[in-house]
């Protein structure tokens, strides 16, 4: 089946009634499942020693490579799911923009995204396209067996952010710019993004992934009234077109708070929470039907383990209402994080949750 199809439902697999599944789906545990973003390396001596003199977009590229570092949190942390190693430009190098991932810097555009014509870089992404994510996930799955693995894309707003600018921003002037001066062009280059960024997370379920996340990085730094004009149409559509696929789809951003309930609105099973907002205060400006995930701040993990697990409790008595709670960060892993806290930080969740 081509990746512009319509999806089919996924039938029940090996990892269906895994503890992170059952929670996306809002229904009983067995404990809270737990998993990182950014645990696929960042702080293991041993991803830094495989990645050691390969640039990030080759690692993603890899096969091999993309199913050790994808298993290394999962074998060291004992956590409750497999997030898949790459990088949300992936899908747009795949495609042929001209970009890189520029160390300490992040992804840098050659050729930014200022007029209409600027568009004719961003054609439909096949499945022939990004042959070696179907490849990889394929090894990965056999790997994990019962473990979920979770494939992701960046949401179109964030993507956008990185192709306007040019790379990285602290404050999105041109995207901004172009959002409320062009609202015509910022329309179309989102919608075409949406179509890529579904494209993508639709090769990802087909070859195993049971769970997709839509990483919407910066869309904190809008406020509500344009998130809902001129961002969430999109993300909803990315949504939409993996809805038949009946895998749990997440969405996650950081500063959110005051957009929560439009970021569920957009169509997502599970919202992804920050650790700027309580997650029972968090449920009420989602709204029912959705499971959340979070929000332990990433930084509490240098503070000890006697503090670390207050937070902890503080996190976990918040979600004690809820009816699907999968623990996380309110971030990603930090790169100088000890691996150990986090090992110790999945074995805590686990006993303190264990039904």
């Amino acid at each position: 089946m081509s990746a512009n199809d319509a999806p089919r439902a996924q039938q029940p697999s090996a990892t269906y009634d895994s503890a992170f599944l059952k929670a996306c789906r809002r229904e009983p545990v067995p404990h809270t499942p737990v998993w990182f973003m950014r645990q696929a390396g960042r702080s293991l001596p041993e991803y830094r020693k495989v990645r050691e003199g390969i640039g990030m977009l080759e690692s993603c590229m890899r096969p091999e490579l993309v199913t050790e570092i994808t298993l290394q949190p999962v074998r060291r942390h004992g956590v409750d799911a497999a997030i898949y190693f790459s990088d949300i430009v992936v899908p747009l190098k795949a495609i042929g923009v001209d970009l890189d991932i520029k160390p300490g810097v992040g992804p840098v555009v050659e050729r930014p995204i200022r007029t209409r014509a600027d568009l004719a870089q961003l054609r439909d992404l096949t499945p022939e396209d990004v042959s070696y994510v179907t490849e990889a996930i394929g090894l990965l799955t056999r790997e994990l067996g019962s473990t979920p693995l979770i494939g992701f894309a960046g949401a179109p707003f964030t993507l956008a952010s990185y192709l306007v600018e040019g790379g990285p921003s602290r404050t999105y002037e041109n995207a901004k710019a172009m959002m409320y001066g062009d609202p015509e062009l910022w329309a179309d280059l989102l919608d075409r993004l949406a179509d890529i960024t579904a494209a993508f997370l639709k090769v990802q379920i087909e070859a195993g992934a049971s769970a997709v996340q839509l990483f919407d990085s910066w869309a904190g730094a809008l406020a509500p009234v344009d998130y809902r004009r001129s961002v969430l149409p999109a993300s909803a559509k990315v949504f939409e077109a993996v809805a038949g696929y009946g895998v749990p789809r997440i969405h996650f951003g950081v500063g959110t708070g005051e957009l929560l309930g439009l970021m569920g609105e957009a169509g997502a099973d599970v919202v992804g929470v920050d650790w700027r907002v309580p997650l029972d205060e968090a449920v009420r400006r989602v709204g029912p039907g959705k499971a959340l995930q979070g929000n332990l701040d990433p930084t509490v993990l240098f503070a000890g383990t006697e503090a670390v697990e207050a937070k902890t409790r503080e996190v976990l008595d918040s979600a004690a209402g809820l009816e699907g709670h999968v623990f996380n960060l309110g971030h990603g892993v930090m790169p100088s994080t000890d691996p150990d806290a986090l090992t110790r930080l999945v074995e805590y969740v686990h006993t303190r949750t264990t039904r």
